[in-house]
């Protein structure tokens, strides 16, 4: 009777048995001919199968149908639900529900928005997700890839064979799709994928999946969430923020933080797990004082010396040290120890790893086709296609799964400057102008916008990591900048540590590069960055970059931070450069806690402490940041005594109690009697003074309160008599008027 309803055609059958058939759908499970059903199934490993109800009644022995594995059989004519039992050619039966009858989980509206590039929980509707399907538990596996001519999901649950879960392609936007029982969180899986051509490409991890198994191994692993979280509170505060982004009147002193190399384990030297730096990391950085710790990326990537900056797994965090659950559990930590999250996150390229998203379908489906428009020749990386819609619909996808799936509160885009310049790093003729003649990546420009605008719709922050001057960057969209929160101050950065690096009797010569960050300051929200990148490739580390004896190392380097803490801007430092580590950074190794042994480095750890809480006490160093009026010369020109001074005021307008002044004194030369101009008559209390004993330093230089005098100093009416200790930096702190 089979037989007789038999529908397909000789090479409909050899399709199947070679795993060639592009619509499996359309042949395989249940399926009407006539005013009969037939149900068909493809499982070439068997000697028998047998249809079976719910209950695991034997219903109807299947006929095979085709030598390669193809079986069919009849349906009785009430039955709606069936499982299949199969009996191998050697071992014992098991009974499965078969995919094929399970219809697909993407609604019209998704199909939709995914084909336009406008949905904004893409996350949740591609990759793999364990869900319930007809009462059915399971996981539903989606990826875009609409040049292939058939693709399959492999994985620990099928032997690998891509013959067995051909998926459903959705021909109006390239997704294909399918449902597979049984299959549960840890699962192992792939895509196997054929191009238009029928050939086989390399096996693919999924794009977006989220959590991957460990190198040498490059699959995707199935993963679903249990965490409960616990931040609500912060959360609530952080909601409150939507569609103005976070504030920019708050203290932020940000804790850079390579997970891998911040404390390791002896005797195996293994990095610490992420539930083990919920404890340690959060404890250091809570007694520190840092407002926020900024990871450096936590994507999955094949590369240990990418530090993450060449990411396979753009939804995957790293399973280097534990499930995605374990790191959200950091990050709950962090935040209910009222300490905000940034990470690191990679949008301007990817790497050429086969199992990667590199010509994906067969095709430039995430890159460019063009090399002059595609491909970093310096990194050997290639370059997302932000002209794209699906691409961006990806990449913006991504950004708003870090933070809603972890709460993290702000990105930090990497390698903007890469994205925003079409010939970024690259010769004449290596590039293509845009359609205007210019060299301005018009696509990526609408790119950042869009991502901006949805990452503070989310009440969620972004900083970029851009190099040039291009202008704008953190201004708002609307008003034609790119609509970051905040841009790294990547001038000041260099000017400020090529000035610190002259010998103290050569810093006259090149007095203005520690004044010529004031001209622009107020143009960008700018962050001061004294990152990782300052303490790498040759660089040296920040202590060895100090001119002098050891002493003089450490006073210059003390000076330097209190001169950072005090200038507009939010600060950021990499981990070690608190405690004046003297090695560069090495990812695979730890920080050099035991140096903590000595005074010198207890010393600077203790004024990076001392700097966090006074910074975060005093308004008048973070209230204005941005803005002109908080600000004000005091004396900017003393370049044969390498003195600068300048004060800061809060946000309240007041032009006299509650300022702070900043003074520096770059030269090893203690400075006796030194007049400086105060805004008004009063008291001045010392608030920090880099060269205290407690810090290491000479214990040279005022303490407690100062009372002016109706001297001229500094085109000021008063002054305060003071003794500048050597390449040192005080803060003074007017008191406020009763």
């Amino acid at each position: 009777m089979v037989a007789e309803l038999q529908s397909l055609k000789d090479d409909e059958y050899q399709a199947l048995a070679e795993g060639r058939h592009s619509n499996p759908f359309a042949v395989l499970g249940p399926h009407r001919i006539g005013a009969q059903r037939l149900v068909r199934t493809f499982q070439p490993h068997a000697a028998k199968v047998e249809l079976l109800d719910r209950k695991g009644k034997c219903l109807a022995e299947f006929e095979r149908c085709h030598l390669g594995g193809v079986f069919e059989a009849l349906m009785p004519p009430r039955l709606r639900s069936y499982q299949l039992r199969i009996t191998p050619v050697a071992g014992e039966a098991v009974s499965i529900d078969d995919p094929y009858r399970f219809p697909s989980l993407l609604g019209d509206l998704d199909l939709y928005l995914l084909g336009e590039g406008s949905h904004s929980d893409m996350y949740r509707k591609l990759g793999a997700h364990v869900v319930s399907n007809l009462a059915v538990h399971g996981t539903v596996f989606s990826v875009w890839a609409p040049n292939a001519s058939r693709l399959s999901v492999i994985g620990d649950f099928n032997g690998w064979d891509g013959r067995l879960h051909v998926m459903r392609l959705h021909p109006g936007n390239g997704i294909w799709e399918i449902f597979i029982p049984a299959v549960a969180a840890g699962a192992h899986y792939k895509f196997e994928l054929q191009d238009q051509s029928g050939k086989l490409l390399p096996f693919k991890s999924d794009p977006v999946g989220q959590f991957h198994e460990p190198p040498p191994g490059n699959a995707s692993v199935v993963t679903k969430s249990s965490y409960q979280w616990r931040d609500s509170e912060w959360m609530s505060q952080r909601r409150s923020s939507v569609r103005f982004g976070p504030a920019l009147d708050q203290a932020m002193c940000i804790y850079e933080v390579h997970l891998g190399s911040w404390r390791r384990q002896s005797p195996d030297n293994q990095p610490l797990s992420y539930r083990e730096q919920a404890k340690q990391l959060v404890e250091y950085v809570q007694d520190m004082g840092f407002t926020h710790v900024e990871f450096m990326p936590l994507s999955e990537h094949p590369f240990e010396g990418s530090w993450g900056y060449q990411p396979i797994g753009l939804f995957a965090p790293t399973q280097r040290f534990g499930q995605p659950d374990d790191l959200r559990f950091l990050l709950d930590e962090l935040h209910l120890a009222g300490i905000g999250v940034i990470v690191d996150w990679v949008p301007a390229h990817f790497p050429k790893d086969p199992h990667g998203l590199v010509r994906f379908d067969g095709t430039a489906l995430y890159e460019h086709a063009d090399p002059r428009r595609g491909e970093h020749a310096d990194w050997g990386t290639l370059i997302f296609n932000y002209g794209r819609r699906e691409v961006v619909n990806y990449l913006i996808g991504s950004a708003l799964y870090w933070i809603r799936e972890f709460h993290v509160d702000a990105l930090r885009v990497d390698a903007v400057a890469s994205m925003l310049y079409l010939d970024y790093s690259r010769k004449q003729g290596e590039w293509i102008p845009n359609q205007y003649g210019g060299n301005e990546n018009l696509e990526a420009v609408a790119f950042l916008q869009k991502l901006n605008t949805q990452l503070h719709l989310e009440g969620a922050g972004s900083h970029a990591e851009e190099s040039t001057a291009w202008s704008g960057v953190s201004r708002p969209v609307e008003a034609g900048g790119l609509g970051f929160t905040c841009k790294w101050n990547m001038g000041w950065m260099n000017d400020t540590l090529a000035y610190m690096s002259e010998q103290p009797v050569h810093r006259k010569y090149h007095h203005h590069k520690m004044t010529f960050g004031l001209v622009y300051a107020f143009t960008e929200n700018f962050i001061l960055p004294l990152s990782h990148d300052e303490v790498v490739h040759g660089k040296g580390s920040l202590i060895g970059r100090m001119p002098g004896d050891d002493w003089q190392k450490f006073a210059n380097l003390r000076a330097y931070f209190a001169y950072m803490y005090a200038h507009p801007g939010k600060k950021l430092l990499f981990m070690g450069g608190e405690f004046a580590q003297w090695a560069e950074w090495a990812h695979q190794s730890s920080l050099d806690w035991h140096l903590l042994e000595h005074a010198p480095h207890r010393g600077m750890q203790a004024l990076i402490r001392q700097l966090n809480h006074c910074y975060r006490e005093l308004p008048a160093l973070y209230e204005q940041d941005f803005d002109p009026q908080g600000f004000e010369w005091i004396a900017c020109d003393d370049a044969d005594h390498s003195i600068y001074a300048w004060l800061r005021r809060p946000r309240d307008g007041a032009r006299d109690g509650r300022c702070v002044i900043c003074v520096c004194n770059f030269t090893p030369v203690v400075r006796q009697s030194f007049p400086l101009g105060v805004p008004h008559a009063g008291r001045y209390r010392v608030v920090l003074n880099t060269d205290a004993s407690e810090f290491a330093g000479s214990g040279t230089g005022p303490s407690g309160w100062l009372q002016s005098a109706a001297q001229p100093a500094h085109g000021r009416a008063h002054s305060i008599e003071l003794t500048l200790p050597p390449l040192a930096t005080l803060w003074l702190q007017a008191e406020e008027a009763k």
